[in-house]
């Protein structure tokens, strides 16, 4: 039975390569350019060798942009699937992808007039927006419409929240929040940042809180899960720039202290990691009704 709808995301989605190909979800990729070479995130180079070039050269490693064409590619290729295309981009409110993912519309239903393509901003980032792109796929791997996955996708913005702990706030000033100087003086201050949508439909990141340490941020991102989803099953996606071991020890404390219903780790994409860091870890959740 040919499928009625087929998901499109960008890469900061956060999504496993396991999850992708198990919901057919076709990702749009953005680019990385590091020196004179350029790079399609998820697509070129995996997490890993993008932050191995960061640590290299953090200067050398810049974020291209969302581009048009990146959609225009996964449109083409979710076509194959479904004449019913929903594409799911994070937050509008802090990149261009979900204008970029406009502007392919415009031009692939020219070229392809029969395509029905939906685009939602997710108004979140990482695996958060991860989630709400998964909500959809499933919905679409049982047959469901185009506007029942849309609708999904849209009940879980509601639910799910996110939360990362950096390690160094060195290299935060790349989100032209904070002045160089000012991110430069508070990680001389050992200052480690917990980030946040805050509240989560908000569509923004905020600072949340800081911590002296490591232990210390990962604490207080437990603890404020922990007043969101109680003793509920939670599904938890745990986050990771570059510390993968760091990530394992995390993924078994929160085994041990929630009520997990799901969990999985997976890595930040890069495209977020030339701000946040290496060495963040963070965590995206949500409780079940």
């Amino acid at each position: 039975m040919a499928a009625k709808v087929a998901i499109v995301a960008d890469s900061i989605a956060c999504l496993t390569r396991e999850l992708v190909d198990k919901y057919k979800i076709v990702i749009a990729p953005i680019p990385i350019r590091y020196g004179d070479k350029l790079y399609r995130d998820w697509v070129d180079i995996t997490p890993s060798q993008a932050y191995e070039l960061f640590l290299k050269d953090p200067d050398s490693f810049q974020v291209a942009g969302a581009s048009p064409g990146s959609f225009v590619d996964a449109y083409q290729e979710a076509a194959k699937q479904a004449k019913n295309i929903l594409c799911i981009t994070l937050s509008a409110k802090i990149s261009g992808a979900n204008d970029a993912a406009h502007k392919a519309k415009e031009h692939v239903e020219k070229e392809l007039p029969h395509l029905s393509i939906e685009i939602l901003d997710s108004k979140t980032v990482t695996a958060a927006e991860g989630f709400v792109v998964l909500a959809a796929a499933k919905a679409a791997a049982a047959g469901k419409s185009l506007a029942e996955a849309l609708k999904a996708a849209k009940e879980m913005m509601d639910k799910v929240s996110w939360l990362a702990s950096l390690d160094t706030i060195k290299h935060v000033y790349r989100t032209g929040r904070i002045p160089k100087i000012a991110a430069q003086a508070a990680s001389m201050l050992n200052i480690k940042p917990v980030l946040g949508m805050s509240p989560p439909s908000s569509g923004l990141i905020r600072f949340i809180g800081a911590s002296r340490s490591k232990e210390g941020g990962i604490g207080r991102m437990l603890k404020i899960m922990r007043n969101k989803v109680g003793q509920s099953p939670v599904h938890v996606a745990v986050m990771h720039a570059y510390a993968p071991d760091d990530a394992q020890k995390l993924k078994e404390r929160v085994a041990s202290e929630f009520n997990c219903a799901e969990l999985w780790i997976t890595e930040f994409s890069p495209v977020m990691g030339y701000a946040v860091g290496t060495g963040t870890l963070g965590l995206a959740f949500y409780k079940e009704d």
